[in-house]
């Protein structure tokens, strides 16, 4: 464990323009904690390059072993809980559910007031994470307090995704900040608390206090990538790949991002993913057990000429077409797109980390992505190749020490099945 600051005094000003408050919705009930603070930690450095090490005009997102300085310096920290060196990525690191979730009735952003401010309208009910934990029941809205907070400084900002597993089982989140007008978007200089907003729309689900469900980045700069500069990367190192073969530069499709298409091919079945099966039972994510997917989910098989027609408000894990190769020095993220203009959602959005499909003794050619897709209020026919997701891609200030893989137990690598990994997955 990594030795943590001492949280500021209770009467220390908290984000500048906020306005002092009373108890908090979320505050713990009281129980005995043995201390876990070190007065050996590092001091808090004036500012972000001092403690990071950074030129001043540095541009990127910290790898895992800055986030550890990150975590060191008290930009992140967990009050009288340690953070586990397990949850750092290479990217990214993963983020806490507290003891507490609040049932709410309705989604909002604080907008000029602190979450807190907010929050009393909309409460419905309190349930205790701790221990066994809770069921979340499906289609509710809940929020809940995550241990970390960050006190960040000027110039580094943060950006919130859901995991990979979360997405794959219908489970929305979303991170809400104090004084923010926008989800998952972490301002420059944040001093806070991070509250998830978890809404499981296909099964209940029983969590519990500890669960990681979403990750947080850190970013200083501008590092985004052109689609000028996606095309210069491709073509030092290939990053997408298409029946094994890096896809030629000229046919990469770019608008801000790059797309990927659907692979309605599927297996020598036909079958091409699974869909949500109503009145699932509940799934536990507290067990650490693989769980038979067949109450949960239905096979998914094409139709004649490589197609899909998707049943409204029903949710898919469908398969991308190509495989992705994310080299170390870069970053992506999996941005929510709809091609439709209103008609389908396809695909969370989510981090890449560094090493996705990567392998620099080219034993494989990168690694499809798994597509969260789901169509509104009509029926939507989607078609082998169709492009329908989105991928960006930012510069790493430094490259990570360990990349994103077997090594760190990562579940995804070179992945053939859509299924998350709470449940059972065929291997093939």
């Amino acid at each position: 464990m990594w030795p943590l600051l001492v949280p500021k005094s209770s009467t220390e000003q908290g984000p500048v323009g906020a306005r002092r408050r009373g108890p908090s919705a979320f505050a713990p009930a009281p129980r005995v904690v043995h201390s876990s603070y070190d007065p050996t930690c590092l001091p808090r450095a004036a500012n972000t390059a001092v403690v990071l090490s950074l030129n001043p005009s540095a541009e990127g997102v910290l790898p895992g072993h800055l986030l550890e300085r990150a975590i060191r310096a008290g930009y992140i920290e967990a009050g009288r809980f340690n953070i586990p060196e397990s949850n750092v990525q290479p990217a990214s690191l993963d983020l806490r559910l507290g003891e507490r979730a609040l049932r709410i009735r309705c989604s909002f952003l604080p907008g000029a007031d602190t979450v807190d401010e907010k929050l009393k309208d909309y409460i419905l009910d309190e349930i205790d994470l701790r221990g066994e934990g809770a069921m979340l029941e499906a289609r509710c809205p809940y929020l809940i307090e995550l241990k970390e907070r960050l006190d960040l400084p000027a110039g580094l900002r943060g950006k919130a995704n859901p995991k990979s597993s979360t997405g794959r089982i219908d489970v929305f989140t979303r991170v809400i900040t104090d004084h923010s007008e926008r989800f998952d978007e972490i301002a420059a200089g944040y001093r806070g608390p991070l509250y998830l907003e978890v809404v499981p729309l296909s099964f209940p689900v029983r969590v519990r206090e500890d669960l990681a469900l979403n990750q947080l980045r850190l970013a200083v700069g501008r590092p985004w990538l052109s689609d000028d500069d996606v095309r210069a990367a491709h073509e030092e190192e290939p990053i997408l790949f298409k029946d094994g073969a890096p896809v030629p530069t000229g046919q990469l499709v770019l608008a801000d991002g790059l797309f990927l298409g659907l692979d309605l091919h599927g297996d020598a079945q036909g079958r091409v993913g699974h869909s949500t099966r109503d009145s699932a039972p509940l799934l536990d994510l507290t067990s650490g057990l693989e769980v038979d997917p067949a109450p949960f989910w239905d096979p998914v098989f094409r139709e004649e000429g490589d197609r899909l027609v998707l049943s409204p408000k029903r949710f898919y894990l469908l398969m991308s077409n190509e495989a992705v190769s994310v080299p170390p020095y870069l970053a992506a993220e999996m941005t929510a797109y709809d091609p439709t203009s209103g008609e389908l959602r396809t695909h969370y959005a989510g981090f890449f980390d560094p090493g996705f499909g990567y392998d620099p003794n080219h034993r494989f050619q990168g690694s499809r992505a798994a597509l969260e897709v789901r169509a509104h209020d009509v029926p939507f026919m989607v078609e082998n190749g169709q492009a329908v997701c989105k991928l960006t891609f930012e510069r790493m200030l430094e490259e990570p020490l360990s990349l994103y893989g077997a090594d760190i137990g990562s579940s995804y690598q070179q992945q053939e099945e859509t299924l998350s990994r709470y449940f059972t997955r065929s291997s093939a």
